[in-house]
């Protein structure tokens, strides 16, 4: 059965995607074939002959099995603004289902998928769903990224009432010093392990030029997530 989970942030800018690949690489120390999907990205650049989002192209380099673009990201928007508002420009509308089919043919693929949602849990994808509402069709156990600055007290409580009332499990949480001129970070990090109530995947370093392979030996993953059956 392929292991799947959703990672999301207490914010845009935390740090999802980095952590997300480091985590893929920590993954592919225990697993042949890992996967990331960005389902919907929002913001593309020239890559490689063709358009492509950063935070997709980041999660292709942290994965074992190559895959076309239309399955690790359905939906591509080019403007970097909340999806609802990039979607509404292109002309386009995201469609949750349609992700969904995509994830479960990644999933025929991989041992392991590792999904990054776009900005926080509730971000906009239209005018009526939320990327809480991606989270929840996947039903996926979800990782949260708390970026380690002032105000991510409330942000990572407000998001674990967020997973709960979905009926998802928060299955670990990752630490990421956005902030390296924060005061008091280990204090904000017990208070965090207080109130999550669950593990503590990874603590990442502030990095100037962070590299996602290095900081996949931050990872401490609990048995389930290594099990190869």
């Amino acid at each position: 059965m392929t292991l799947g989970l959703f990672v999301t942030g207490t914010d845009t800018g935390v740090g999802k995607s980095l952590a997300s690949a480091a985590l893929l690489h920590a993954l592919a120390r225990h697993h042949t074939r890992v996967v990331g999907m960005k389902p919907v990205a929002a913001g593309a650049e020239p890559h490689g002959g063709q358009l492509a989002n950063e935070d997709a192209v980041l999660l292709r380099a942290a994965s074992t099995v190559a895959v076309p673009p239309a399955l690790d990201n359905p939906v591509l928007l080019p403007d970097p603004l909340s999806p609802h508002i990039a979607a509404a420009r292109a002309g386009v509308r995201i469609h949750i289902p349609a992700i969904v089919q995509s994830y479960r043919q990644l999933a025929e693929r991989a041992d392991a998928v590792v999904v990054e949602g776009a900005g926080g849990f509730h971000v906009p994808l239209s005018d009526t769903e939320t990327g809480a509402d991606l989270a929840q069709a996947l039903d996926l156990p979800v990782v949260l990224v708390v970026g380690l600055r002032l105000g991510c007290l409330s942000h990572a409580a407000l998001t674990l009432d967020a997973i709960r009332a979905r009926g998802l499990t928060l299955a670990g949480w990752v630490v990421n010093r956005v902030d390296p001129h924060m005061l008091a970070p280990e204090d904000n990090i017990a208070w965090l392990r207080q109130h999550l109530r669950a593990p503590l995947l990874a603590e990442l370093p502030h990095q100037p030029q962070p590299d996602a392979r290095a900081l996949a030996s931050r990872y401490q993953l609990p048995a389930w997530l290594t099990d190869r059956t």
